[in-house]
């Protein structure tokens, strides 16, 4: 355990809140996408597809690194058994807040207001679960992940504390990160189809996709993370700017966008999906640590406001963009006029309902996980 806190790494916090508030934007852009979400307009746009498919291809493998980072710093810091209560309370408390405020209204939303959830009467009583299940997690999903990979670390932190130094981590370099995490995508994609050939159904189900599948995919850039803070040339390796992998993006997402254009859910697009949001993952790392690192690096009072309002800010904003898209959108012509309109009202109503929480002291500990203190009471 070190008591010693580490210099604040900036560009860190500010590519989460970023990464965060980029979920506005997809959501969004979702609408005027060829996807089928809750509301779609009539006429997909082209370019807000390529742009929702560019969000999708890799914001959350970035982000799961940053976490990871972040959360083998605090085991340093802490006792596991506090660290444990720590994360949990962190993670799990807004979990457990946007279910019963956000997600829980917002399917009820759904079943009444759009197509979506069907024809609830008719259901059985598994087809009512999984259907909650899926509503319920929602959105939240990431943060169902990160209670269980926090819960995982009790494992793989003690195993990454105890590690003796077998590699030279001065000598990785990308070609053999994209070697290993290559390695790991097809091992998920052997897992996948063999689940596939035996229990089919097992993918219809919500709780296990989010809690084994998603968790799976999502581990190893979480473990990347940490080893980023046990061995600071990984870090130095992220930060540096490499061309190649500039380049490299490029070629992945065409890749990306391609394989979502033409495989179906029946073949093999979620084995080649899973390969090339690896390779995405990894080039997009390189440019938002690099970029961020270059730019972001230093103390702001108004990024530091995002920070504290990024997860707040995407807790909240998926119901309002479902309003938006039944009450709204079909009233603008324009696709890529309606997205901006879009945005523009979703971010507002959202930093709105953040600063009414920040005035009730409750909600901000239920949206954050953090105790409040008390104000000192001030004596003449």
């Amino acid at each position: 355990m070190s008591s010693a806190k580490p210099e604040r790494e900036y560009f860190l916090d500010s590519i989460r809140a970023y990464l965060m508030l980029l979920g506005v934007p997809f959501h969004v852009s979702l609408i005027y996408s060829t996807q089928r979400w809750a509301v779609n307009s009539q006429e997909a746009s082209m370019w807000l597809t390529v742009f929702n498919d560019f969000i999708h291809a890799f914001r959350m493998q970035v982000f799961f690194v940053i976490s990871g980072y972040f959360s083998y710093m605090l085991y340093l810091r802490y006792q596991p058994q506090r660290w444990l209560k720590v994360r949990m309370e962190r993670v799990g408390i807004p979990l457990l807040t946007a279910i019963p405020l956000i997600t829980l209204p917002q399917f009820f939303m759904l079943k009444n207001l759009t197509d979506k959830v069907g024809d609830w009467n008719s259901f059985s009583l598994y087809d009512k679960y999984n259907t909650l299940a899926w509503e319920l997690i929602s959105h939240l999903w990431f943060l169902l992940v990160l209670v269980i990979l926090t819960a995982l670390g009790m494992l793989t932190f003690r195993w990454l504390r105890k590690q003796q130094r077998r590699i030279d981590y001065q000598q990785v370099g990308w070609g053999k990160l994209t070697l290993a995490f290559m390695a790991y995508a097809l091992m998920w994609c052997l897992l996948r189809r063999a689940l596939f050939y035996t229990v089919p159904s097992v993918f219809a189900d919500g709780l296990f996709s989010v809690a084994v599948m998603q968790t799976l995919t999502f581990l190893p850039f979480f473990m990347l993370g940490a080893l980023a803070w046990k061995h600071q040339a990984l870090k130095a390796l992220f930060v540096r700017f490499n061309p190649v992998m500039c380049f490299g993006a490029i070629f992945v997402f065409a890749a990306y966008t391609l394989n979502q254009r033409f495989s179906s859910g029946d073949g093999w697009l979620y084995e080649i999906d899973a390969i090339v949001s690896t390779l995405m993952g990894l080039c997009m790392l390189n440019l938002c640590f690099s970029v961020g690192h270059k730019l972001l690096n230093s103390h702001s009072p108004r990024i530091m406001y995002l920070v504290n309002a990024s997860l707040f800010i995407y807790l909240v904003h998926h119901p309002l963009t479902i309003l938006y898209g039944i009450y709204v959108m079909p009233h603008i012509g324009s696709d890529t006029l309606g997205f901006f309109i879009g945005l523009a009202m979703v971010f507002a109503v959202a930093f709105a309902l953040y600063e009414i929480h920040l005035r009730i002291p409750l909600l901000r500990f239920l949206f954050s996980g953090k105790p409040q203190r008390k104000q000192p009471i001030k004596t003449n």
